[in-house]
Order: C-alpha cells, then structure tokens, then sequence
C-alpha cells in the first residue's frame, strides 16, 4: 500500500507509521488475518469522533459569537455527520488506502459512507496520537474548510426527512413510508437499506449504521434524483 501518497494528499506525514496503518484497518481485514496482530480502526475511530466533536466545537463557540446554543449544536451536526465526513474521506481517496477483508471489498465497503466516514474520524485520532492536538486541528479545519463555511451559511440540510416531506406535500397530503429493505452485519455492525415510499412508488433509498441514518440517506437520494411521484 502506497501510504506516501496518502500523506502526499492529507499534507501530514506520520513519525509512526503503524498508527496510519492501524487508521486504515477495517475489522473486516483483522477477521480474514488471523495473522495481523495490530488493532482494527475501531477504537481509533471513537477517539477521533472525541477529536473531531471538540475541534469543531472550538471554532463555531469561537467564530460565532452571537450564535445560540440551538444554532452552535446545528451548525456542528451538519459538520460532522457521516454525510459530510464520508464525502470529505472521498475527496481524500481512503477507501483506495483501507485494508479490507475480501468480503467487504465484494459488497461495496471502499465506497460505503459510514466506512469512510469511521475511517476519517481514525485518521484523525491517528494524527493526535502521532503529534498532538494542534496538528489534528489543522487538519480538520483544513479538509473540512468548505463544509464548514457552507454550514455556518446554512447551506447543507440536515433534516432530508422533513425537506422531502415539505416538497412531497406542497400541494397536499401524500403518505410517505420507509421500509427496510436489507439487513446486513453482525449485530453489533449491521448496515440498513431503507426504502423511501411515496403512492407505492419507491423514491430513493438509503444506507445507515441504525435505521434513522438510513431514512435520512433514503430522503436525501430521492431530493437529489428529483421527485415525480
């Protein structure tokens, strides 16, 4: 695996490279590897969400001075939701750097958005750990520059279920149903597919680490595919 490139890309490059290969461990790759003895992303994972909620959090207390604790709590659930995270971790190209079990690879897992998303939030506690934590806040704030310029804005919706239902009921009442449609994962991982109904019609669909994530991925294809019912 060609890591240099990968720090080429994220502008950083780590003293102990261990921890970016840890970062780019999916749990997938540790099961097939019987003989990998290094951690999966996982616990790197949590660490850098803490990293990540807090680093954002700083900013917008900071910059937003006369904004309300409802619009600081909105502005910071749009930055680092796994819609945003998973786009940015696009952008970096770290599904072509994650080390995958063979099955995951097969089903998707280097395109998945809540894989990339984890994977993003590792990398970031990677960095800590590496350096310290103004390095991963440069970090964050750099590759995160533009969505957090269009959130302070008001530019990204959060809410696609209640935008969907706005546009579908514009002109009347309409049902609008969500169904899942597969299950995948144990259950400590499962991954949703959830299907967004409207007159018997299926709008969008939508994966998600829990069903409300789904939905909300669901509604949000059905508004960028555009809606004819």
């Amino acid at each position: 695996m060609n890591y240099k490139k990968l720090e080429n890309s994220m502008d950083y490059a780590f003293k102990n490279r261990e921890l970016l290969i840890e970062a780019m461990t999916h749990s997938s790759f540790k099961n097939e590897n019987r003989e990998y003895k290094g951690n999966n992303n996982e616990r790197m994972e949590f660490f850098g969400d803490s990293i990540l909620s807090f680093v954002i959090t700083e900013y917008l207390f900071s910059k937003l001075s006369n904004q309300p604790e409802g619009g600081l709590t909105k502005a910071r659930a749009t930055i680092v939701c796994e819609e945003t995270l998973s786009e940015t971790a696009k952008a970096l190209n770290l599904g072509e750097f994650m080390r995958f079990g063979k099955g995951e690879v097969i089903t998707g897992g280097k395109e998945r958005p809540s894989i990339l998303a984890d994977a993003l939030e590792a990398l970031i506690g990677a960095i800590y750990l590496d350096s310290n934590i103004e390095n991963a806040k440069e970090f964050i704030l750099r590759i995160l520059d533009e969505k957090i310029k269009m959130a302070i804005s008001g530019e990204i919706i959060l809410d696609y279920k209640t935008a969907l239902q706005e546009i579908l009921q514009k002109n009347g009442q309409v049902e609008i149903s969500y169904e899942v449609v597969l299950e995948e994962g144990p259950d400590h991982n499962k991954i949703f597919t959830i299907a967004v109904i409207a007159d018997n019609k299926i709008l969008g669909r939508g994966e998600g680490k829990n069903k409300k994530e789904a939905e909300q991925n669901a509604a949000k294809q059905a508004i960028e595919k555009g809606i004819r019912i």
